[in-house]
């Protein structure tokens, strides 16, 4: 073939150090492409087709026409990225600083309906504001490089306190942990829903398949109350049927016999309900100065301590679980909390 005795010509024709070069290269190299591109050149050196380099190599035949045609006109030179030489690149620092303000914002913000991102409506958007059009994969690119992933957001809702009033209130709880007088004890105290139908959540699966999480159908729910020593990270739980104010009188209960030697229990909690129950006001008078109750401020829960403990019981144990009934999953959850408890912090559970 014509393009083979060219390429056998040009190569006769190159020192013998450039050679040993190309050689090196189609064996081992940083850059993948060049790589392949010397190997390319060395077999249609030997006189192979590129019917039978595109088998051999499982690169396409068109790849192969043009690494030839490039390496005729200008040798050895012309297997190198020409893409080095095309000067500034179109997605200078303001470019990338659209993209990653847009990351943060809605689509809707930029006059769409839709109200999540694509590669293709990020790029119309940015050009929209920088007059650059780039293609999917600079993008894709792009956000790769700056550690951009898809991922599922976090729902929350908006605290209707006052910024001033709501950090008042933080930095009042904030001082009383760290500046708790002698005798004295301050819990993070949340209740936590354990499903019998699992939640689902990533896990890693293989190209074309998907994992299937069986369900039970029929939901059962059990409940636990649980208190955070933030100074110690020693947790108490207690459980229950339905998540009541008698669940959180039963914790108060079980907090006054293993903190019977404090003077007084601070407990730092939300503002659900059951916490403000008529029957609890009245227990908590009957205990006196015993336990005092300091109220977060509304929708507030990453500034509960003890949230993330039960995330990570989500994420160990009822995370696409394959519990078959709830006595089996309450078994797992006991199993978990148990050698937190021991540990006094998060470790992955290990198999009986």
């Amino acid at each position: 073939m014509e393009v083979v005795a060219l390429v056998a010509v040009v190569w006769k024709k190159t020192a013998k150090p450039l050679r040993g070069q190309v050689r090196a290269a189609a064996m081992l190299d940083r850059n993948a492409e060049f790589m392949m591109r010397c190997k390319i050149v060395l077999n249609l050196s030997r006189g192979e087709s590129p019917t039978a380099i595109h088998r051999i190599l499982g690169c396409s035949r068109s790849q192969v026409y043009r690494v030839a045609t490039r390496f005729v006109k200008d040798g050895v030179a012309g297997l190198i990225d020409g893409r080095v030489d095309n000067g500034t690149t179109k997605a200078d620092d303001t470019f990338e600083y659209h993209v990653l303000i847009a990351v943060f914002r809605s689509p809707q913000d930029y006059g769409f309906r839709r109200p999540t991102w694509t590669l293709e409506l990020l790029a119309l958007s940015v050009a929209s504001e920088t007059g650059v059009r780039v293609s999917c994969s600079t993008m894709s690119r792009l956000l790769r490089r700056h550690g951009a992933r898809r991922g599922r957001p976090k729902p929350i809702v908006e605290c209707p306190w006052s910024k001033t009033k709501k950090t008042r209130r933080l930095n009042q709880i904030r001082r009383l942990i760290d500046n708790l007088p002698r005798g004295e004890v301050a819990l993070y105290v949340d209740e936590v829903d354990i499903h019998l139908n699992p939640k689902i959540g990533d896990d890693w699966m293989l190209s074309g398949q998907q994992k299937e999480v069986l369900t039970p159908g029929k939901n059962v729910k059990r409940y636990l109350a649980g208190a955070l020593n933030p100074h110690t990270g020693h947790l108490v739980w207690v459980e229950g049927e339905r998540k009541t104010g008698h669940l959180f009188l039963l914790l108060l209960k079980e907090l006054l016999q293993r903190y019977r030697g404090a003077r007084r229990i601070h407990i730092v909690l939300d503002n659900y309900k059951i916490h403000s129950a008529q029957y609890v006001q009245a227990a908590l008078r009957q205990w006196g100065a015993r336990i005092t109750l300091h109220f977060l401020p509304p929708y507030c829960p990453d500034h509960n301590r003890i949230e993330r403990l039960w995330k990570d019981l989500h994420d160990n144990v009822t995370r696409n679980h394959r519990c078959a009934n709830i006595h089996e999953l309450l078994h797992e959850v006991r199993h978990y909390l148990g050698i937190r408890q021991q540990t006094h912090r998060h470790q992955y559970a290990q198999a009986a």
